[in-house]
């Protein structure tokens, strides 16, 4: 299955992407940045592109994703130091990977909200039919997002769930991952030797280990009944127990200040998930804060280190109204540059060279160019008055006001200002807009070439993986056709070696189920996967593993039971009944998944096949292989598996004892051998060689066959051990 996970760096998409590759799943990720550098966990592919890109379908259209995940309150990529600003882009991010996954119409879409969408105070515990109560603009978004996701599902008709996790904690790596509370309270008892809490503050507390299992079970469900569901542990605390349980690990010198504030009980109840999913945790609360606060103590610095600097007045102003210095530049500029073009006009009013040349029409000319329509105007405004100030050395100030000149003047100066700088505002306006366009186009080839060649590195990979994958379908089909071309005597023992092929396991063994009690061994690759011994009782040896196996599902020793196998499945036939019993004893961890599971499924089935056919035949020829009204197989067919037997004991996959019985004079066969039959086990053979009765005793070792041989003797029969066609003597015939 194609798993996209939708968020910023951090422990929790890092267990989810851990959680997704142990069963198999080949996981992509979209990061939400285009420059995030953050350590995050392998992935097949990887995609640094915002949320807001306009790349976003084409990611979408890449990965046919089957599942999609996205962080929602979790997401790391929110600090939410600016709550109105990151809620805009929150809000935007969440609809433009809601509308690019409706376009897709693929798969199932997963957001995981928080228990923060409550604010109010409640004495029983909230279920998801209970409507939000935010305060604040983080918990009101939050509650927005989930009504989007809603809206999504019943406009668009899409798989949308929502899961709402309650007061979920992880152990932090540096001083800006201590978002939930339980951090919160380890990182105040490190910092201040104390603990504030709420003496009336109630809630419960979830792990991210158990919160990631839980997600997985409902992501990956084929059905689910609701859209919502509560992910909670149910076990309720108080600040003050949560923060006597972190004091035991901080040492007695941390204080515990309990103040008397508001009653506040957030608990969330997840009796829906409960009784469709089911439920089990796997970590300990105390467990966990003693690894939060030893991992504080180990790495200090990343927790005490990163405190702000406090800052200068200078550089507090700067922070503050450096928008205003930099507005005030031009000015500035302006009137320092008017300084000398004032000088410059006064000088040369009366000379006779230069008395036609108007400084002050270049002045303005030079800052219309320089910085257009606005300081075109402000260096205008200087320059009249400059004007006015030199033509009152010879006028006075109403002589000034009635020439028609000083107006004309004003005019021309105003009009080549305003015009110039227009001109100049729109040359640059066009300029930056090409810039811009230029710019756009360009980071949306950028972004088609990253795809492009993150596509062709995902179906080089698949190209690779079908053509040269051990355990593709097609190798699988091959190997195990391999059986067919063995004799049905052969079929079993040679079935085990291919399986331990398959699995890439020494230890593999297979057990025949013999009636509804008990399983034989008939053949083994090591003398590990024989552990269990020749013969079980498979419905109360095998306990728990059992109980999966009878349900015809793979059973994978998760709990690393030692007196279990890693990985076992049982073949049934048509009717039903238990067949035989695979078992893998030695199986890497990182391979006890889902896909490892589905592969042994495939191979059994292929197994399965071959033996049926095996069975059939024999059967089908049953009348000819025995000497009528014996249970004694003729010396052909029983030459062809004494064969098969000693072939298999040379490969290392079975152990096999012939025995002579000497039969006395006046014994007939039919009597000899139905008093053997009442004494041997169902998967003992006897059989006609060279004219003699012989007994082959499968899975027996040599000093098994002599307890045998003693329990021959009760009965009155002489028998004798034949190794490679000499009969050997036994031990207490030897004078």
């Amino acid at each position: 299955m194609n798993v996209l996970l939708i968020g910023g760096s951090g422990s929790l998409i890092n267990s989810l992407i851990i959680k997704f590759k142990k069963e198999g799943h080949r996981v992509y990720l979209l990061t939400g940045t285009k420059t995030d550098k953050a350590p995050y966990q392998k992935v097949f592919e990887r995609y640094n592109f915002p949320y807001d890109c306009a790349c976003l379908n084409e990611i979408f259209e890449s990965i046919h994703m089957d599942l999609t995940i996205f962080l929602g309150a979790y997401d790391t990529n929110y600090k939410w130091n600016h709550e109105e600003a990151d809620a805009v882009q929150y809000s935007s991010g969440l609809m433009n990977i809601l509308m690019s996954y409706a376009v897709k119409n693929k798969g199932r879409f997963v957001y995981l909200s928080s228990d923060e969408v409550y604010s109010l105070s409640n004495d029983r515990d909230l279920t998801e039919d209970d409507a939000p109560t935010p305060i604040g603009v983080r918990n009101m978004l939050l509650a927005q997002a989930e009504e989007m996701c809603e809206s999504y599902r019943t406009s668009r008709e899409k798989d949308i769930l929502t899961l709402r996790l309650d007061h979920v904690y992880g152990i932090p790596k540096k001083r800006s991952e201590c978002r939930d509370k339980c951090s919160r309270m380890c990182l105040e008892a490190f910092d201040n030797d104390k603990i504030t809490v709420n003496e009336n503050s109630r809630f419960t507390l979830l792990y991210e280990t158990d919160a990631v299992e839980f997600i997985y079970r409902v992501s990956v469900a084929k059905e689910h009944k609701y859209n919502l569901y509560n992910i909670a542990s149910c076990q309720e605390k108080t600040e003050p127990e949560l923060a006597e349980m972190i004091k035991q690990y901080t040492g007695d010198d941390t204080q515990i200040l309990n103040l008397p504030g508001e009653k506040k009980r957030i608990v969330l109840s997840n009796q829906r998930f409960i009784e469709e999913f089911g439920q089990q945790y796997y970590c300990n609360d105390d467990g966990i804060i003693q690894r939060i606060v030893r991992t504080m103590q180990l790495n200090k610095p990343a927790f005490w280190n990163d405190e702000e600097k406090k800052k200068t007045l200078i550089e507090r102003f700067f922070d503050r109204g450096g928008w205003l210095v930099k507005a005030m530049i031009p000015f500035v500029e302006n009137m320092i540059a008017f300084i000398p073009f004032f000088m410059l006009n006064n000088r040369t009013t009366d000379s006779k060279y230069f008395a036609n040349l108007d400084f002050y029409l270049l002045y303005v000319l030079l800052f219309a160019i320089v910085y257009g329509q606005q300081q075109a105007v402000f260096s205008a405004v200087l320059a009249t008055a400059g004007y006015c100030f030199r033509q009152m050395y010879d006028k006075s100030g109403f002589e000034l006001l009635i020439d028609t000149n000083t107006y004309v003047w004003i005019a021309q100066i105003f009009i080549l200002g305003l015009v110039v700088g227009y001109m100049r505002d729109q040359i640059t306006k066009l300029r930056r807009e090409s810039r811009e366009e230029k710019e756009f186009l360009s980071d949306q080839l950028g972004d088609m070439k990253d795809i492009n060649s993150s596509n062709v590195r995902v179906k080089d990979a698949l190209e690779t993986q079908i053509v040269n994958q051990n355990d593709s379908v097609g190798k699988i089909y091959s190997i195990t056709s391999a059986l067919d071309q063995r004799s049905p005597e052969e079929v079993l023992f040679y079935a085990a070696d291919m399986l331990s092929t398959l699995v890439k396991s020494k230890d593999v063994c297979i057990y025949n189920v013999v009636n509804d009690s008990y399983a034989r061994l008939f053949s083994a690759t090591s003398k590990k996967s024989r552990c269990l011994g020749n013969s079980i009782k498979y419905r109360e040896q095998l306990g728990e593993m059992y109980e999966v196996l009878a349900n015809k599902k793979v059973f994978i020793n998760r709990k690393m039971q030692e007196n279990l196998p890693m990985m076992a499945n049982m073949i049934f036939d048509d009717d039903g009944k238990p067949l035989i019993i695979l078992m893998i004893w030695t199986l890497p961890w990182e391979n006890m998944t889902l896909g490892q599971a589905n592969q042994l499924v495939v191979i059994s089935a292929l197994i399965k096949s071959a033996v049926v056919r095996s069975t059939r035949y024999l059967q089908a020829l049953q009348e000819k292989r025995y000497i009528p009204g014996t249970k004694v197989l003729e010396p052909e067919a029983f030459g062809l598996l004494l064969n098969a037997f000693q072939n298999a004991e040379k490969n290392g996959l079975a152990e096999c004892v012939l025995v002579k019985i000497n039969m006395k004079d006046g014994d007939t066969l039919k009597v000899v051998s139905d008093n053997l039959g009442e004494h041997l086990r169902q998967t003992d053979i006897m059989g006609m060689v060279d004219g003699g009765l012989r007994v082959l005793l499968s899975n027996t070792s040599r000093n098994d066959a002599d307890f045998v041989q003693k329990r021959f003797d009760k009965i009155g029969v002489d028998s004798e051990i034949v190794e490679d066609g000499i009969v050997c003597l036994r031990p207490d015939r030897v004078s």
